[in-house]
């Protein structure tokens, strides 16, 4: 049986192990972590957002970027410190400007075969995951913003999406529990929300289930591209350590290698020969833990996405709100600044009458491409394949790509 390995258990990681497996293949999976979805795939603002599709190459992102430099509270912040990494790819992202349209188009088509794929696994596996199918709502507080909004919209209906437009009215109707003021906004019935790591931790399960192997606490150190195959070689990771000393290195045989490591697919693809611009740009959340009737009772069940914030908002079950916004470019720090968790406390503040006297907050590093294009594609070498790079729609996008990458490595490689 053809012997695929794939580096990396977040969302991306395990459906690709999911639709690998079902194919035939013998899967392994390696993951420097000792659980699944541990990384960016852990507490993410739960969407599930076609209507969220459009890239951010565009002028007017570029300006509100440098509008905002001057603000710790601003929706994206931007380290000015010299690092080439994080240079050059800033210039890639001007230079896709020209790209705007044909890969907001292009990723509205993905997210939309993703969520009918999404839904389809969770179903037929019987993924308990807090889906709630109540579509999501975005909302602007001016006429300005709005109608800058309208043409996007625009653009998103020629992909396909269905997405209507809303006044104040309707805006409160759609969400009772909305407590701000409100121009208009864009309401997307069919889209969704859920616990992104619940969905991970239990596609993983299944996978195991299906015969998938998983090495935990490990992390790739050397792939050496043979004419039959690949020989991987693995360490125990940092995380993994019992000891001040160096554990021996395991080996992996396998007709193919699949990256799905998030932010660390940059230095693994340079090992590789190959370059995949990455960079992590963070984002943070909150999950309001709703511990009192009248909270549990005026939280929004509708998903919610406000422009002006940039921030996003999803009911997971019961007794959660996740809260999450804002981008960060400022390498690999994970720190988790209060200045960045603020602005989302006071927001749902702003917006809701809930307490917010019980929080969780949490950061993670998104792995964004230059062009906001998630990397679905055969490396340099033959036996070398990528399923990354999906920056802030790995939850939105990862059915479609596991799905797209699994049959790239069938073409290449058929199950013996």
């Amino acid at each position: 049986m053809s012997h695929i390995v794939i580096v990396g258990a977040g969302i991306t990681g395990v459906t690709s192990a999911y639709e690998l497996r079902l194919l035939g293949y013998e899967v392994t999976v390696i993951d420097q972590h000792l659980f699944p979805a541990m990384e960016t795939s852990f507490a993410n603002g739960g969407q599930l957002s076609a209507c969220n599709a459009e890239v951010w190459n565009q002028k007017s992102t570029v300006l509100k970027g440098l509008k905002w430099m001057a603000r710790k509270d601003a929706p994206l912040l931007l380290n000015p410190s010299f690092d080439l990494h994080k240079y050059t790819w800033l210039m890639e992202f001007l230079g896709n400007i020209k790209h705007y349209q044909a890969n907001t188009m292009e990723t509205v088509r993905l997210a939309l075969l993703a969520r009918q794929r999404l839904f389809a696994i969770a179903e037929q596996e019987n993924i308990q995951f807090d889906l709630e199918k109540r579509g999501i709502l975005h909302f602007y507080h001016n006429q300005a913003d709005y109608a800058v909004a309208t043409e996007v919209n625009h653009l998103l209906l020629r992909g396909g999406l269905e997405r209507h437009a809303v006044n104040a009215e309707e805006i409160r109707s759609i969400e009772p529990n909305l407590t701000g003021e409100y121009y208009g906004g864009f309401y997307c019935p069919n889209d969704a929300t859920g616990d992104i790591h619940k969905f991970s931790v239990g596609l993983a399960e299944v996978t195991q289930r299906l015969g998938v192997q998983y090495l935990w606490g490990m992390q790739v150190k050397q792939v050496q591209h043979r004419a039959q195959d690949v020989l991987i070689q693995y360490q125990a990771s940092a995380e993994n350590m019992h000891d001040k000393h160096e554990i021996d290195l395991g080996e992996l045989k396998a007709d193919a290698i699949l990256i799905c490591a998030g932010v660390q697919s940059y230095g693994l693809a340079h090992m590789l020969g190959d370059r995949v611009n990455v960079y992590p740009v963070k984002g943070y959340s909150i999950t309001v833990q709703l511990e009192d009737e009248q909270s549990i009772a005026a939280t929004p069940w509708v998903s919610l996405l406000d422009e002006s914030a940039k921030i996003v908002s999803s009911r997971l079950g019961k007794n959660r709100l996740r809260v999450a916004g804002t981008a960060e470019f400022n390498g690999y720090n994970r720190d988790i600044r209060a200045d960045r968790i603020q602005p989302l406390v006071d927001w749902v503040n702003k917006n809701m009458r809930i307490s917010t006297e019980h929080i969780v907050p949490w950061a993670g590093l998104r792995p964004m491409m230059p062009n906001m294009m998630p990397v679905v594609r055969q490396g340099k070498q033959a036996r070398v394949f990528y399923n990354t790079g999906h920056g802030h729609l790995g939850w939105t996008l990862s059915a479609a790509t596991a799905a797209m990458i699994s049959q790239k490595i069938l073409q290449c490689y058929p199950v013996d």
